[in-house]
């Protein structure tokens, strides 16, 4: 007979439950969330599991990747998926969670994901850390802007290095005003130190990376739009079709259709939020900007615009984008050999 489980993870413990063929409960348990307990738990069970799942998370790739490591038949499923499922029971419960998993698992009726590598793990991490350290320093002088519009000074336009200077030209002779500015430009200081510190590394990383490098011979894809492609995409022989790039990161209409009903909805917004901001943003730069080498690209999204607005022509052009690049990374080519083909 086979048996199937189920894990739900949390920061601690996590609830494991195992049923057989007919789905009927075998053994349930809380388990340290640490691989090692978890896979010693399994081997203690004196049978072997037909499948074992977990919900993607924060800690699922670690645990995802110590098991498969030892041979256990280990799935990774999709949030979105799992969560819908759940969606009638009547009780959420850890516990719940763990049995509902080990059916899901039984009954074959889930999408598993790809667990990404190692290096591509450690590319994201920089790319979040970058983008976090960002937001603050920009926190950090929008609310400086704000405290002193209150007094009647308006700093105006400034770079990121005379910023600190026209602070301080503005609080001069008010006291409070200076006690303010220091310790904010202090911590604005320390933050720009270090952004620029990260800028440094991921252009660095860019470089270094194949993947990334070849996705920069596409316009207006840079170092931190290459990296943050190259990092979601992982492992591009995964994929049976560059098209599926577009739903893959939330790029298409969703659809609803029952009885007469049919029609069709604005993007889906699934996926890699990241990576469709990047791919965005890469189009927005081709449609407003003269980049050399994208006069197709720009000329068949600006035909799109004429007759459904910028804002469609920019999320078509980014979906566009994102089939293009995911093909040059299954080619190994660049931008010039694959481009509207």
């Amino acid at each position: 007979m086979d048996y199937y489980a189920g894990i739900d993870v949390s920061l601690e413990c996590s609830s494991v439950c195992v049923v057989d063929a007919s789905g009927k409960i075998v053994r349930e348990v809380k388990v340290a969330s640490e691989p090692v307990a978890l896979i010693g738990w399994f081997r203690s069970l004196g049978f072997e599991l037909a499948r074992i799942g977990l919900e993607a998370g924060p800690l699922s790739q670690w645990l995802y990747t110590a098991m498969k490591h030892e041979g256990l038949a280990v799935e990774l499923l999709e949030t979105r998926h799992v969560s819908d499922a759940f969606k009638a029971m009547p009780v959420k419960s850890d516990r719940n969670d763990a049995r509902n998993i080990a059916q899901l698992m039984r009954l074959g009726w889930f999408r598993p994901v790809h667990c990404k590598s190692m290096s591509a793990q450690e590319t994201r991490a920089m790319l979040t850390a970058r983008k976090l350290i960002q937001a603050k320093l920009q926190d950090i002088e929008n609310s400086l802007r704000g405290i002193l519009r209150g007094f009647g000074l308006k700093v105006g336009k400034t770079t990121k290095r005379s910023f600190a200077a026209r602070i301080r030209e503005l609080v001069a002779g008010h006291p409070a005003l200076e006690t303010i500015a220091t310790a904010t430009l202090a911590v604005h200081a320390v933050l720009l130190r270090e952004f620029n510190g990260f800028e440094k590394r991921v252009r660095a990383m860019s470089l270094l990376d194949a993947k990334a490098k070849l996705l920069m011979s596409t316009p207006a894809v840079g170092p931190i739009i290459s990296l943050t492609f190259a990092s979601a995409i992982d492992d591009p022989s995964r994929f049976n079709s560059a098209k599926r790039a577009g739903p893959l990161f939330g790029l298409t209409p969703k659809k609803y259709q029952s009885g007469e009903t049919d029609y069709c909805g604005r993007i889906s917004k699934n996926g890699d939020a990241s990576v469709r901001e990047a791919l965005y943003e890469a189009a927005h730069i081709i449609l407003t900007k003269p980049i050399k080498g994208c006069a197709p690209l720009k000329s068949w999204a600006m035909r799109i615009a004429k007759r459904a607005g910028m804002n469609k022509a920019k999320v078509a052009l980014a979906r566009k984008l994102a089939v293009i690049m995911l093909r040059m990374l299954k080619d190994n080519a660049p931008f010039r050999t694959t481009a509207m083909a």
